[in-house]
């Protein structure tokens, strides 16, 4: 068994969301890839595609994932799931106060935006 903790975890300042990874191939996990998003007030993702079914699980504040082109609001608790090749963003519908989120997919997930194909380095 591999203990990855948060306090040794890279961290990631991705424009207004801070990405911190935790069971990550490159810490340990050979078959899932799991960050923890801290994301700031207002804060809106990018519309992307990954090509991985990917899951935000809620823990704070309020999140609208725009999912194909439909909203959905998650709250402390709530699972956003995103199927593969689905083009979606997430955003924190808080003006005042952070949203706190972990996301867990499969190991080698690539994201498409804006024509690119990368490999998120938070998820590696």
């Amino acid at each position: 068994m591999t203990i990855a903790d948060l306090a040794g975890a890279p961290v990631f300042d991705n424009g207004g969301m801070t990405v911190r990874s935790l069971a990550v191939p490159s810490r340990g996990s050979a078959e899932l890839a799991v960050w923890s998003i801290d994301m700031a007030p207002g804060m809106t993702s990018l519309e992307h595609t990954v090509d991985r079914e990917e899951v935000f699980v809620a823990h704070s504040g309020r999140m609208i994932g725009t999912v194909g082109g439909v909203e959905y609001v998650i709250e402390a608790g709530d699972a956003l799931i995103v199927a593969p090749d689905t083009p979606f963003s997430i955003r924190n519908a808080s003006p005042t106060e952070r949203a706190t989120a972990t996301v867990c997919t499969s190991a080698g997930i690539k994201a498409t935006l804006d024509g690119r194909t990368i490999l998120p380095p938070w998820a590696q």
